[in-house]
């Protein structure tokens, strides 16, 4: 067996089940399969292994489902694929079939299911690989922040539950003003190389990792920017995405064989305990009709009004890859400012069901921030937000600071009142990440340059 080309990438992980992504190649004429093997860590003896096919289709990737896992539980496992000449062979009769495993042995972690359990988290956006002719420039600065992740996920107390990762995990249109790519092999490459780098492999081998997409995943300021001939684009880099980034997370359902299916859509939910995520499609389910203005589709606005005003969780975040507040001072009309009426009907729908705990999280901006909004005659309404961005700049990108946004001027006005924000930090105007803390009173935040410094902490208190 070989070890996978890209991969393994830790998904949706739950108490009793997780998601491992991994890719293989091919050889002609031959069956290409994928296989894991794992174990409780401390274990002699390995389960029999479950395999799948490849297939070019899939551009030789898999995601295999580990079930029936117990809560709260350290796993280890090896990973690899293989060809095989012998056309009689299935994925249920590979067990039998003697193996040489690949020696990397990866470790990941069941979640608890203590409702009360302090959870941590890792957030970050925008990481600029800048690549021409399929190859990084310098993908060792792309690549140099995951390993001050790494040092602090293995130090991190409570252990880090998930990675978060907001949009633009590739730049598809990294060099939009000369070549963009917009063949489906190029965006594959991205995705291999960008996947593939030492430091984000070994901390994905390890932490579920989620993601959504922003608009370098398609093209800058997807779909405003869009022209008549980007249909094949579009299909192109949504195909890539599904494969690299759904595919291990909640948006993908999996069969009665544990295989994952193809979404029906990019948003999602998941939970961990009394902490509760919903993860927004703010990207490809827009309308910019002048008569019904969306930055999310109707179904999507229902289905998180929903969840704000039933779930039962503590602390609910809302994952929108562009801001939803502030609003910019300049360029703000990709992002919620271009979207007012419904920004407002989210804020209604909390502020008149008095939904406490409410915090959305983005990044997109090339800066980090935190802010609280408030109402000025509602006392018992607060939000906050987390933005984080970027992992990694582009020297041809400037870097968000104070001035970039509005920050004079209530977001929004209505006979009710005036929706009024402040930072509760400063702008981070830096390549970094966060690190949130969940605990029984607090939301801590806390940004780490790329060389794992602390820059700044804030904290939200839980009411």
């Amino acid at each position: 067996m070989l070890k996978p080309t890209v991969g393994p990438i830790i998904g949706h992980t739950t108490t009793h089940q997780t998601r491992i992504f991994l890719r293989g190649g091919w050889q002609t004429d031959a069956q290409t399969f994928a296989a894991i093997r794992y174990r409780k860590a401390g274990d002699q003896h390995w389960n029999k292994g479950t395999f799948t096919s490849l297939t070019k289709t899939y551009d030789w990737t898999a995601v295999i489902a580990l079930q029936n896992l117990a809560a709260d539980t350290e796993y280890e496992y090896q990973a690899g694929w293989f060809n095989s000449m012998n056309t009689v062979h299935m994925a249920k009769t590979l067990p039998h079939v003697p193996l040489q495993w690949p020696p990397a042995l990866y470790r990941f972690r069941t979640q608890s299911s203590e409702a009360s359990t302090p959870r941590a988290y890792i957030v970050g956006s925008c990481r600029y690989l800048q690549m021409t002719a399929g190859l990084p420039w310098v993908p060792h600065l792309g690549d140099r922040i995951f390993a001050s992740i790494n040092n602090l996920a293995q130090q991190a107390t409570p252990p880090i539950s998930a990675m978060l990762m907001t949009g633009d995990q590739v730049y598809v249109d990294d060099l939009n003003f000369i070549a963009p790519d917009r063949e489906y092999e190029d965006i594959l490459a991205k995705y291999r190389t960008a996947f593939s780098q030492p430091h984000i492999a070994t901390l994905m081998s390890g932490t579920p990792t989620y993601m959504i997409l922003d608009d370098h995943e398609i093209e800058d300021n997807w779909p405003a920017n869009k022209n008549k001939d980007d249909e094949p684009l579009y299909h192109n880099a949504m195909k890539a995405y599904e494969l690299y980034q759904a595919s291990h997370g909640p948006a993908c359902r999996l069969d009665r064989f544990g295989q994952s299916g193809q979404p029906t859509r990019y948003w999602y939910q998941f939970s961990h305990g009394d902490t509760e995520w919903f993860v927004t499609d703010s990207r490809t389910r827009r309308s910019l009709a002048s008569n019904d203005r969306r930055i999310l589709d109707v179904e999507q606005e229902q289905a998180v009004c929903d969840w704000l005003i039933n779930s039962p969780a503590r602390v609910k975040f809302v994952v929108t890859s562009v801001m939803f507040y502030p609003d910019r001072v300049r360029l703000g009309d990709d992002a919620w400012k271009a979207f007012p009426e419904q920004r407002l009907r989210l804020l209604e729908t909390i502020r008149m069901h008095k939904i406490r705990n409410v915090i959305f999280v983005s990044g997109d901006v090339h800066g980090s921030l935190t802010s609280r909004l408030t109402h000025s005659e509602d006392p018992d309404f607060d939000v906050h937000t987390i933005v984080s961005s970027p992992l990694c700049n582009s020297k041809l990108l400037p870097y968000a600071k104070a001035s970039t946004f509005i920050l004079d001027q209530p977001l929004a006005r209505t006979v009710a009142g005036e929706y009024r924000h402040e930072l509760t930090g400063a702008v981070i105007s830096q390549d970094n990440f966060a690190h949130v803390i969940v605990d029984n009173r607090q939301v801590h935040v806390r940004y780490h340059d790329r060389d794992g410094a602390l820059l700044q902490s804030t904290s939200i208190h839980l009411r």
